[in-house]
C-alpha cells in the first residue's frame, strides 16, 4: 500500500460544501472536520506546506439566515455567503487551533488570479502565511461576486490557487474515489482509472454532472481543474473525502485518481512567460549582467543601464544586451519608475531608495527565461 502523498511537499486541498456541511440539517460536520484537521496537522508536522480551498459559506449561511430554497437568487446567495463565511472561518480556526495551528482567511475573485499585479500580491500573502507556519483558508468571495465575475466553483478556484503558489499537488476531496470510465452510479461496468497521464477529449467525456445542490461542481469541473493544474506542472488527485481522516487514508493507500503534471512547474511557468504574454517594456543591461543572466542569475539593478516602455510589477519585460539583442524576458519585480530610480546602483541601496518592503532584483531568476540564440533556456 503506497503513500499517495509521499512525493509532495506543498499541497493545496479543496474541500466541497457537501463534505463540510450536512445536506439534511445544514449543520457543520464538526467531527469530520476535526478528523481532517488531525490529518492536516500530521502532514504539517512532516514539514509540508498546506493551503486549504474551502467551500461551505453559502451552505452554512442559508441555515443561519433561515433560507430553505435549494436555488437561491443572487442577492440571497450573497447574503448567505456573508453570514456563512464568518461561521466557516471560525470552524476552521477552531479545528486547526486545537493542534496549535494558526489560520489565515483569504477571499478571492477571478481578477485576483487573472491579473498579474493582484496575482503577485495574493501569492505574496499566501506564501508569507506559509512561511510563518500558518495554514491559509481560501474561498471565493461569494458575498460580492456576481454571475459575470465568479469562478463558478471551487474546483477551478483551487486549481488557480495551486498553480499560483506552485503547489506540488492539488487534492480534490469528493464523494467518489476518483475518475471512472462512466458515472459509477449509472453504469455498473464503469471502470476506475488509477492514473490519467494526459487529459484528452475521451477523458473529458467520462465526466458527469454535479450530484448535490450544495455544490456547483461535479466531475466535469474537476477534470477542468485538472487541465489547469497539470498544464502548469501541478499534479492533481481526486479522492473520496466523505469518511473521517480522508488525507490519512491517502497516505495509507486509499484508491484515487492521479492526474500527472504535464511538465515541471518551472518549465510550465517559463513557457507561459515565453509564449503567452505580451511585452510591456524592456530593460537594457551591460555586458556583465547579460553574461550573468545566461548562467541562471537574477537581474540586479547594478547591471541595468536604462529602461523603456511602460510597465508595472508583474508585467512581462524583455532584457536587451548592449547590442540591443534580447537575452532574456520575465516578470518584472519592479515597475518602470522604480527601475529608473535604482538602475546602476547596488542592491543594498534599493531599500534606502524604495523602502524595505521592495524587492532588490529587477527580474528574479525563477520568473525569467534566458534566450540562447533562437532557443529559450527553460
Amino acid at each position: 500500500m503506497s503513500n499517495a502523498l509521499a512525493p509532495y511537499r506543498r499541497l493545496t486541498v479543496k474541500i466541497g460544501s457537501a463534505l463540510l456541511v450536512d445536506g439534511k440539517t445544514g449543520k457543520l460536520r464538526a467531527d469530520w472536520l476535526a478528523s481532517l484537521a488531525a490529518d492536516l496537522a500530521a502532514l504539517k508536522a512532516e514539514g509540508r506546506s498546506l493551503v486549504i480551498v474551502s467551500s461551505g459559506a453559502i451552505a452554512l449561511g442559508r441555515r443561519l439566515l433561515g433560507l430553505d430554497a435549494k436555488a437561491l437568487p443572487l442577492e440571497q446567495s450573497q447574503a448567505a455567503a456573508s453570514a456563512g463565511q464568518i461561521a466557516l472561518s471560525q470552524a476552521w480556526a477552531a479545528a486547526l487551533g486545537a493542534h496549535g495551528i494558526v489560520t489565515g482567511q483569504i477571499l478571492l475573485t477571478p481578477n485576483i488570479t487573472e491579473e498579474r499585479r493582484y496575482f503577485l500580491n495574493a501569492r505574496t500573502t499566501i506564501t508569507t502565511l506559509l512561511g510563518l507556519g500558518a495554514i491559509p483558508i481560501i474561498n471565493e468571495n461569494d458575498s460580492v461576486a456576481t454571475a459575470e465575475i465568479r469562478y463558478g466553483d471551487n474546483d477551478r478556484l483551487s486549481a488557480r490557487v495551486a498553480t499560483m503558489i506552485e503547489a506540488d499537488c492539488l487534492i480534490l476531496l469528493s464523494d467518489v474515489d476518483g475518475l471512472y470510465s462512466a458515472p459509477p452510479g449509472k453504469d455498473p461496468n464503469a471502470r476506475h482509472l488509477p492514473e490519467v497521464a494526459l487529459i484528452t477529449p475521451e477523458i473529458e467525456a467520462m465526466a458527469g454532472g454535479a450530484a448535490s445542490h450544495l455544490s456547483r461542481g461535479g466531475m466535469t469541473t474537476k477534470v477542468e481543474a485538472g487541465k489547469i493544474a497539470t498544464g502548469a506542472g501541478t499534479a492533481m488527485i481526486i479522492a473520496r473525502g466523505t469518511e473521517d481522516h480522508p488525507l490519512q487514508a491517502l497516505t495509507e493507500g486509499a484508491r484515487h485518481t492521479l492526474f500527472a503534471p504535464a511538465q515541471s512547474r518551472a518549465q510550465a511557468r517559463k513557457r507561459w512567460i515565453m509564449g503567452t504574454l505580451e511585452l510591456s517594456g524592456a530593460v537594457h543591461v551591460d555586458a556583465g549582467a547579460a553574461r550573468a543572466l545566461l548562467t541562471g542569475r537574477s537581474l540586479l539593478p547594478i547591471g541595468v543601464t536604462k529602461a523603456s516602455g511602460t510597465f508595472e510589477r508583474g508585467d512581462v519585460i524583455a532584457v536587451l544586451d548592449p547590442e540591443g539583442r534580447e537575452v532574456a524576458r520575465g516578470l518584472a519585480s519592479l515597475g518602470r519608475e522604480e527601475v529608473d530610480i535604482v538602475k546602476g546602483k547596488k542592491s543594498t541601496a534599493v531599500a534606502e531608495l524604495l523602502g524595505f518592503n521592495t524587492r532588490s532584483e529587477v527580474l528574479h531568476r525563477d520568473n525569467m527565461v534566458t534566450l540562447m540564440g533562437a532557443e529559450a533556456r527553460i
